[in-house]
C-alpha cells in the first residue's frame, strides 16, 4: 500500500498540533486564558467528538468549573469560532505551505491543498466544524476561510496573470474541490459531517487590511453555483473519457454544440 504523507501516522513528530501554551488538561485554573481554553477545546473534540463538547465538560477537562470559562470566552458559539480559527491557523506553522508562490502558482496550490488535507486528517472530528461555521463574509468558502490565506491565494493568481474574475473563479473551484473531497474523506473514518446545531450568523469582518479581497469582492459575491457545477461536471466527464482507448472516446463534452 502506498504511504500517505499527509496522515498523522506518516508525519510522526511533524504533526502540527494546536499548542497549549500553559498547563495541561485537568491542571486547574492556574494559567487559564482564552488561548489555552481554545487549545483544550480542539483536543477535547479530537478525543471525544464535537457533540460531546459543552462548557461544563470542557471546564472539567481543564480542571475548573464550567462557569470559569465565561470570563475568557463569551459562550459556546465564540468557542467554536475560536476552534475553527485555531485549526485553520495551523497552516501558518506548516513548513510545507507558503503564503507566497516561491515556485509558481501550481506548486502554491498543491502545497496549500495538502496543508488543508493535513489539517482535516489531523483533526477529523473538528473538520466538519470548519466546513459549517458561518464565514467571515458570505462569499468566503470553507475550508480556506482565513481572510489572510484567501488574500494570499488571490494575490498569487493575479500576479500569475489571471484576471480578477478568473482568480475569483479559481478560488471557488479550489475551495469546492477541497471541501467535497475532505468531507468525504473524514466521513469515511466514521466522523459525523452534519452540523450539530444551527449556528449564529457572524458579522462580516473588516476587509481594510486585505486590498485584493476588497477589489475582488464583487466577483466573489456573484452567485455562479450552477455554472461552476456544470463546468466541474464537464471537466470530470472529460477526465473519465480519457480512460477509454482513443477510438472509443466520445466527442469532448466541452465542445460547443
Amino acid at each position: 500500500m502506498t504511504k500517505d504523507p499527509d496522515t498523522p501516522q506518516e508525519r510522526g513528530d511533524a504533526v502540527a498540533a494546536v499548542p497549549a501554551p500553559t498547563g495541561t488538561a485537568g491542571s486547574g485554573r492556574s494559567g487559564l486564558d482564552q488561548r489555552r481554553i481554545i487549545s483544550a477545546a480542539v483536543r477535547f473534540i479530537d478525543e471525544n467528538g464535537l457533540r460531546m463538547l459543552t462548557m461544563q465538560r470542557l471546564g472539567a477537562y481543564l480542571g475548573v468549573e464550567g462557569m470559569a470559562l465565561y470570563r475568557y470566552v463569551p459562550g459556546r458559539e465564540a468557542l467554536l469560532d475560536g476552534v475553527v480559527e485555531a485549526v485553520v491557523d495551523e497552516l501558518f506553522s506548516d513548513p510545507n505551505v507558503h503564503l507566497e508562490a516561491h515556485a509558481g502558482w501550481v506548486d502554491y496550490l498543491q502545497r496549500l491543498a495538502h496543508g488543508l488535507r493535513r489539517i482535516a486528517l489531523t483533526h477529523p472530528e473538528v473538520f466538519p466544524l470548519v466546513a459549517t461555521r458561518p464565514p467571515a463574509a458570505p462569499w468566503v468558502r470553507p475550508p480556506l476561510r482565513s481572510l489572510r490565506w484567501i488574500e494570499s491565494l488571490l494575490e498569487v493568481m493575479t500576479d500569475a496573470g489571471f484576471s480578477d474574475e478568473n482568480a475569483a473563479a479559481v478560488y471557488r473551484a479550489f475551495s469546492s474541490f477541497l471541501l467535497g473531497h475532505l468531507l468525504l474523506e473524514v466521513s469515511a473514518h466514521g466522523v459525523e459531517t452534519g452540523p450539530v446545531e444551527e449556528p449564529d450568523v457572524s458579522p462580516i469582518e473588516d476587509l481594510s487590511n486585505y486590498p485584493i479581497l476588497q477589489r475582488l469582492e464583487p466577483h466573489l459575491s456573484i452567485d455562479v453555483a450552477a455554472q461552476d457545477f456544470e463546468e466541474a461536471l464537464e471537466a470530470l466527464l472529460d477526465r473519465v473519457a480519457l480512460l477509454l482507448p482513443r477510438r472509443r472516446r466520445p466527442p469532448r463534452l466541452t465542445e460547443e454544440k
